[in-house]
């Protein structure tokens, strides 16, 4: 019997229709100083299902690029390209048109819940305004669904806690319930942007944990934003790498963690500590991150590459097709070392 093999989760996302499907997307700040390039010419596609992972350092334009998809940003910004979402072009839409699909088929969880929460009222009436700002039920329906969500999350005894405020919440249960509130519409799209951020090992794992059984009970697609290389190894069915307002590397989670074709992303994974011991000491990048406001000549990570060459000076690199859905963007590809893969 001829044995078939399953295929990849990206394979079968990709027989699918793009959920959302960004193209040359440019996000721009007017300052006094001049123009900063947050984002620069990033193309992406998230299919419906699927966990897309953003990973990058500070300042590399994960967090600007999803607020741009939400169309949250200060009037001083700048956006063009095309942002098209379940067919509909986002950039084109007006505040109204954009109010009515964000928080129902796009919703985002934030890195801070505290500041993302209303100190005044409890958690349970914040969670049954988002439910009613979208759906014609009563208050009563609206908080029962409230206390239905925070228990779908994990947070014990739902109908107390519902009428508590958030500083009554730990840091943990105050995620749990953005969580609640950002699924409480059952988007499509759900953009968790550094959902473990400031929580603790044993605190990160139970809310990942969260955000999975959610995904999986709703059936919503997932933009995961995030530094923390060991969640996206657990979690994502396809990587795309920032840095500087650019994408580095895209592909599937074993291109990434075992086939990388870049050097920033090379750089990433050696800075990761080895749980059993191989590595003898961690790799951390040279430098820091270049200043958006005036970035260096051709690739901008070349000051802290340990490949750069004269010719990276010249332009900056273009994100080349390696296969499939594996993409890098550098001028040196072909003098890559091959990849030694990464402990688990």
């Amino acid at each position: 019997m001829t044995e078939t093999l399953a295929p990849k989760p990206s394979d079968a996302y990709a027989s699918t229709a793009p959920l959302l499907k960004a193209d040359n997307l440019c996000v721009g700040f007017r300052t006094d100083a001049g123009t900063v390039n947050a984002v620069s010419d990033v193309s992406f596609e998230i299919h419906p299902g699927e966990v897309l992972a953003v990973v990058g350092e500070s300042g590399s334009g994960k967090s600007v690029t999803a607020l741009a998809l939400m169309r949250l940003h200060p009037r001083n910004t700048d956006i063009t390209g095309d942002v098209m979402f379940d067919g509909i072009d986002l950039l084109s839409l007006t505040d109204a048109q954009m109010r009515s699909i964000r928080g129902r088929d796009i919703a985002m969880i934030f890195q801070d819940p505290m500041t993302a929460l209303n100190p005044v009222f409890t958690v349970g009436e914040q969670i049954a305004e988002s439910i009613r700002i979208h759906n014609d039920v009563t208050k009563q329906q609206a908080w029962e669904r409230s206390v239905d969500l925070l228990q779908l999350v994990g947070v014990p005894e739902p109908k107390r806690r519902a009428a508590q405020h958030p500083h009554e919440y730990s840091g943990g249960m105050r995620q749990r319930a953005m969580i609640a509130m950002a699924i409480s519409n059952d988007p499509k799209l759900l953009i968790a942007d550094e959902p473990t951020t400031a929580l603790d090992v044993t605190v990160q794992a139970q809310v990942m944990e969260v955000l999975h059984d959610v995904q999986e009970a709703t059936g919503s697609a997932m933009m995961l934003i995030t530094h923390d290389l060991g969640l996206v190894a657990g979690s994502a069915d396809r990587v795309q790498v920032m840095y500087a307002s650019r994408l580095m590397e895209t592909g599937d989670l074993d291109d990434i963690f075992y086939e990388s074709s870049n050097p920033y992303t090379r750089a990433l994974l050696e800075s990761i500590p080895d749980l059993h011991g191989v590595k003898e000491a961690l790799e951390p990048i040279p430098g820091n991150p270049p200043s958006l406001l005036n970035p260096p000549s051709g690739c901008a990570f070349r000051p802290r590459c340990f490949m750069a060459a004269d010719e990276c000076a010249g332009s900056v690199p273009e994100l080349i097709t390696i296969e499939g859905h594996h993409a890098s963007r550098c001028h040196r590809i072909s003098a890559m070392p091959a990849p030694v893969g990464v402990p688990s």
